[in-house]
């Protein structure tokens, strides 16, 4: 984690903090446990949120690419930098967000991609997504999957987000209610932003 600062983090700074980090091991147990199938480590909080988009390949193709763009973290008090990290697993990414009053820039690394949209695979739905996992820079332990999917059978095209962390840093677990309100205000958030993204999308094309 870089310390808490007044200011932004700078991209020298977040390029520095991410050389340090992309050499450093996960910091929890169950990595991959956000994919099916997998068992979610003892004595984590366990988190899903889901929102639906709309309907049809076009609103699934445009939450596609909403997530190739890291849109999900456009919150106004969170982004994830770089915005150009490629989707495959290993790369690192750092999120930098603002709460109480500073910004904070927790480090964390790919596990694994979700690329369902070439007719392999679930033959009942599309999906895409990715999931990362806590490191050293971080002040959580944990893994958080962020997965776009369209169901050919409703037709439907939701956006979903899983994850399982506990407080790895001291101010996490002191102030642990605080952590939890910002996580969920995080998920809740990030909806909205990829329902934006859609429906924006959605007016490009109609226009």
């Amino acid at each position: 984690m870089i310390n808490p600062q007044l200011r932004k983090p700078s991209e020298k700074s977040l390029l520095k903090f991410l050389d340090v980090q992309r050499g450093l091991d996960f910091t929890y147990p169950g990595v991959g446990a956000t994919a099916p199938g997998g068992e979610f480590p003892a004595g984590y909080a366990v988190d899903r949120t889901s929102i639906a988009l709309g309907n049809g390949r076009e609103v699934f193709a445009a939450a596609r690419r909403g997530i190739e763009a890291w849109s999900q973290f456009d919150l106004g008090w969170c982004e994830a930098w770089p915005r150009s990290t490629p989707f495959r697993p290993g790369e690192v990414v750092a999120v930098a967000a603002r709460s109480m009053g500073m910004w904070w820039a927790c480090a964390a690394r790919i596990v694994y991609v979700v690329d369902e949209t070439s007719g392999q695979g679930d033959a009942e739905a599309m999906k895409f997504g990715f999931a990362y996992g806590t490191l050293p820079g971080h002040v959580e332990r944990g893994e958080e999957l962020f997965l776009v999917e369209w169901s050919r059978a409703t037709d439907a095209v939701a956006y979903r987000i899983l994850a399982f962390s506990r407080p790895r840093h001291p101010l996490a677990r002191l102030g642990r209610p605080l952590v939890r309100r910002l996580q969920r205000r995080f998920r809740e958030d990030s909806a909205a932003a990829m329902l934006r993204w859609v429906q924006h999308a959605g007016s490009a094309l109609r226009a």
